[in-house]
């Protein structure tokens, strides 16, 4: 089975994850997938795979060659984003791309102004979903990559060492991690298959952590209000303005940091706000967290003791500082695509990977992209020449590996 007939196949399985849910997986769906996908992954020719309780997928091609060699893993996420809807997708295939503007339906245009990146896409088959959900390539790209990888390798007779996959749940919200077996994975190093365009080798992420503002209210009958109502309300539109207006995401690139309220609910009597935090340099990252506090502290001390309450927790840490000191593994992988006639190049992550939290669990696991572009949202897309290429890089990664 093709890369992109696996891909058109796995979008279809509704896998969002819940970060509110308190279970592993968050999501019951994540763990149906992932007993559908194991039987993908015997089918392609791995061997002991299996399924965890907590919806973790591990599985091994052993190694066909006498040669020396080091056991490499490679790693995908099953869940989508719980940002923008995952169910019912419905993928638009536009072959021979135009290099036009891109009617999803007939209320949400693709604009080639808004996403430059359309340009290079000229000629290629390009996926897009209606418009209604995202696309899912974040990471199920990825996976459909992956298991192309071990068909490719198996169907040819590709000389290879011994070789780990896993499939991981709750990556977008943090958790992918969480119960990951590094010690029974059993890999000298990995690869997370989880970011964009095909040229890059991710090394470096953001330091991450979220906040939750609790904000309490007073609420009475506004026609006896003077001097007794508390709108939590008020002061959470109070509290985000506190807070630097140009670390937001929408004024930063490269290797700024942001703080991001992705979520927000609440009443007069009580307001709670969902923040993110993130940023590459570890003292910003100190320092945003401070600005939280700081703003804490304000409006504790302007409304009352307690009238705001903080959950300031990290979520994951720049693996750069492992990695730097085994670049080795990114050179390999940058040299696998200089091979397809690529010029590679290195890009901060602006986000994060399993691969990241993994790192610092003893596994120093780069990120390589999937080809796809606009994650999380109604305008992802992603072409099926570049899933294909990237399939090409896999396969070339594990035949270096025997050199």
């Amino acid at each position: 089975m093709t890369c992109v007939n696996k891909f058109l196949k796995y979008i279809k399985w509704d896998t969002t994850s819940n970060p509110e849910s308190g279970t592993h997986p968050s999501t019951h769906s994540q763990l149906e997938f992932a007993k559908f996908l194991k039987t993908e992954m015997e089918k392609v020719g791995l061997t002991d795979v299996k399924l965890t309780d907590k919806g973790y997928l591990y599985g091994t091609l052993e190694s066909n060659t006498s040669k020396n060699a080091p056991i490499i893993g490679f790693i995908s996420h099953m869940d989508t984003s719980c940002d923008c809807s995952g169910k019912n997708i419905n993928p638009i295939i536009h072959e021979n791309y135009n290099g036009n503007d891109i009617n999803l339906n007939e209320n949400v245009t693709m604009k080639v102004s808004d996403f430059p990146f359309l340009k290079e896409m000229i000629g290629k088959t390009l996926i897009t979903s209606d418009g209604t959900t995202l696309l899912g390539a974040d990471d199920k790209a990825g996976v459909s990559e992956i298991l192309t990888m071990v068909e490719l390798l198996n169907d040819n007779n590709i000389p290879h060492g011994k070789i780990k996959i896993a499939f991981t749940p709750d990556e977008e919200i943090g958790e992918g991690a969480d119960f990951f077996d590094v010690k029974d994975f059993g890999c000298d190093y990995a690869y997370t298959v989880d970011g964009g365009r095909i040229d890059a080798v991710e090394y470096e992420n953001f330091n991450a952590a979220s906040c939750v503002v609790h904000i309490k209210g007073n609420n009475i009958h506004p026609g006896d209000a003077k001097n007794k109502m508390v709108n939590s309300i008020n002061i959470a539109y109070e509290f985000d303005n506190y807070l630097p207006s140009k670390a937001r995401p929408q004024y930063t690139e490269g290797y700024e940091g942001f703080i991001h309220l992705n979520n927000i609910s609440g009443n007069v009597e009580e307001t709670k706000m969902h923040y993110i935090i993130r940023n590459h340099d570890k003292n910003l990252f100190e320092k945003q967290k401070i600005d939280f506090l700081n703003a804490c502290n304000h409006f504790n001390h302007k409304y009352g003791e307690n009238t705001i309450e903080l959950e300031l927790t990290d979520s994951y840490y720049n693996m750069a500082s492992i990695l730097r000191n085994k670049m080795d593994i990114v050179n390999k992988a940058m040299q696998a695509i200089a091979k397809q006639d690529i010029m590679p190049i290195t890009l901060p992550i602006r986000g994060g990977t399993d691969g990241a939290r993994l790192t610092f669990m003893g596994l120093p696991c780069p990120n390589l992209g999937t080809g796809g572009y606009n994650f999380h949202g109604k305008y992802e897309c992603i072409t099926i020449e570049d899933m294909n290429t990237m399939v090409n890089i896999l396969v070339q990664i594990v035949k270096d590996s025997l050199n």
